[in-house]
């Protein structure tokens, strides 16, 4: 773990899904696919995974989605695990990152951003599908549709949105090194 369970990552916990949910709820754009979205989730969930680490970062994405999803109606388990996983790939693909000294340099976006991608792939296009095909008999081609085009925009606004905030929080914090005794 990233870090330590202190006071101060359990209210990022617990502030970091209720940013969750408003994301999930207010700021999304739909597809041509229904009920999916290209979510501003994500990329935020990915900040709080780089800043906090894995665990911190899967149970923000499983409290916020399961919060989000009860704001429609029912909580939709599959889609909410795979929420809860998809911290957890941020945070262990973010676990070697410097945003605290300032760093967020060309080779760790490219790294972050390659397992991102994969991370999306396999949580959206295999998990999440099979899951619903097999907790709520939908029709596999309508999820996996759904599957293959969540994958595709979470990891665009990811690579976009997400890099954009790690690289803005990074620059926001002091290099170590670089202040200089008079």
């Amino acid at each position: 773990m990233k870090k330590e369970f202190s006071v101060k990552t359990i209210v990022a916990i617990g502030i970091g899904s209720a940013v969750f949910v408003i994301l999930g709820r207010f700021a999304i754009i739909p597809t041509f696919v229904p009920n999916t979205n290209i979510e501003t989730t994500y990329p935020f969930l990915a900040l709080m995974a780089a800043l906090f680490g894995p665990v911190p970062a899967a149970l923000i994405g499983f409290i916020g989605h399961t919060l989000k999803d009860l704001t429609y109606g029912s909580p939709w388990w599959s889609w909410i695990i795979c929420s809860a996983i998809v911290g957890a790939i941020y945070g262990w693909a973010t676990r070697n990152l410097h945003l605290e000294q300032g760093e967020f340099t060309t080779k760790e976006m490219i790294h972050f951003n390659v397992v991102q991608v994969i991370g999306h792939a396999v949580v959206w296009d295999l998990i999440a599908p099979t899951l619903d095909v097999l907790i709520y008999s939908e029709a596999a081609s309508r999820v996996y549709t759904q599957g293959l085009v969540s994958a595709t925009v979470n990891s665009i606004a990811v690579g976009v949105i997400g890099t954009l905030l790690m690289k803005a929080y990074a620059s926001t914090r002091t290099k170590k090194g670089s202040l200089t005794k008079d």
